[in-house]
């Protein structure tokens, strides 16, 4: 056998097991340890966690946000995938289904983003500044991706479908948030817009949703840190991303001019509350899937706080309620765009 015969071999056994190499790539991560292709939180945390406690991983023992890439050649969630970022063929395991990546706006200028399906704890810890009883933390799995507006609903959209415009603070104009709008209105706004639109995709997110939407992977009691007060005194995490009564003046903004989330959300937390689709009720105990609120009730949902709210009640976990057919000078929304539902 000559030495051009014995190298040619030698290069194709290397082409066959780094082809094999890959396919096993593809199909398996240690993280993934029940190796069912998806990487879950509790698997997430603990891949993390071992390399926290590597000494490769100098100066990091504190959480790091899942958003964030951990440490080169391991895993991060980015963009609803977990990513491998190490080697030259990156490696992706899902949370839930497939998503669209892109952001999307339609014709009345309402800009959407992608929101990944995923797993989360929902309500606050017996230890958060500020929490109320109504808060149980337990843990959501929400099985479905969806879109999520990056604002709220200004009043330059609503009289783009509705005609006219019910503001109390007409005077702010027409990107500042819609408000004076129940419940019952919404429904007729997101009525004429799905007409508008030609589908059917539009409506207000769930409590789970909202929640989950306004955390972005974080786990505290702003989606940029805690809060240090629970009044209307200014609170220096606060301040960057929510107009509260602490620095509202008394009256709405001109909406995403504070600092959004990391799925690029604005006014989360302050400036209106915002109405979610669920009656008010108590939360479960343990897991749920998909959850969509009490099945009747007398109370829909808000959240998110407002310009004339304290910081307490600006935290991601805080809830309100109030009947479908009131309306307030502090009460608006944002809505979800859900494909197929």
């Amino acid at each position: 056998m000559s030495k051009f015969t014995i190298i040619l071999n030698v290069l194709i056994i290397l082409l066959i097991s780094n082809f094999l190499y890959s396919e096993e790539l593809s199909r398996f991560h240690p993280a993934d340890t029940d190796n069912n292709g998806v990487i879950e939180e509790s698997e997430f945390e603990a891949y993390n966690n071992a390399w926290r406690t590597n000494a490769d991983w100098p100066k990091h023992s504190g959480p790091v946000p899942k958003d964030y890439l951990t440490r080169a050649g391991y895993i991060s969630l980015n963009g609803g995938k977990y990513i491998d970022s190490g080697g030259d063929m990156p490696m992706c395991w899902m949370p839930g289904e497939n998503i669209p990546t892109d952001i999307f706006t339609n014709s009345i200028g309402m800009t959407f983003v992608p929101i990944p399906a995923g797993q989360f704890k929902m309500g606050s810890p017996a230890s958060e500044l500020g929490r109320a009883d109504n808060e149980v933390q337990h843990d959501v799995i929400l099985t479905k991706s969806f879109f999520m507006q990056t604002t709220e609903v200004t009043q330059g959209q609503w009289i783009e479908i509705m005609g006219e415009n019910p503001s109390n603070f007409k005077s702010c104009g027409n990107d500042c948030p819609v408000e004076q709008v129940s419940w019952d209105d919404i429904q007729g706004f997101i009525t004429k817009l799905n007409q508008k639109e030609g589908v059917n995709t539009y409506r207000l997110p769930t409590e789970a949703e909202w929640e989950y939407a306004a955390r972005a992977g974080t786990s505290s009691a702003l989606y940029n840190g805690n809060i240090t007060v629970t009044d209307c005194s200014m609170d220096s995490n606060l301040d960057k991303i929510a107009w509260y009564c602490g620095n509202a003046d008394n009256k709405t903004h001109p909406v995403g001019q504070k600092q959004p989330n990391a799925w690029g959300l604005y006014d989360m937390s302050g400036n209106v509350w915002e109405w979610c689709q669920d009656w008010y009720g108590d939360y479960p105990s343990g897991t749920v899937t998909d959850p969509i609120g009490a099945a009747t009730g007398s109370y829909r949902v808000l959240r998110g706080g407002s310009y004339g709210f304290s910081a307490r009640n600006c935290r991601v976990a805080c809830r309100n309620w109030d009947s479908p057919g009131i309306r307030h000078s502090d009460y608006g929304f944002r809505l979800g765009r859900f494909p197929g539902q």
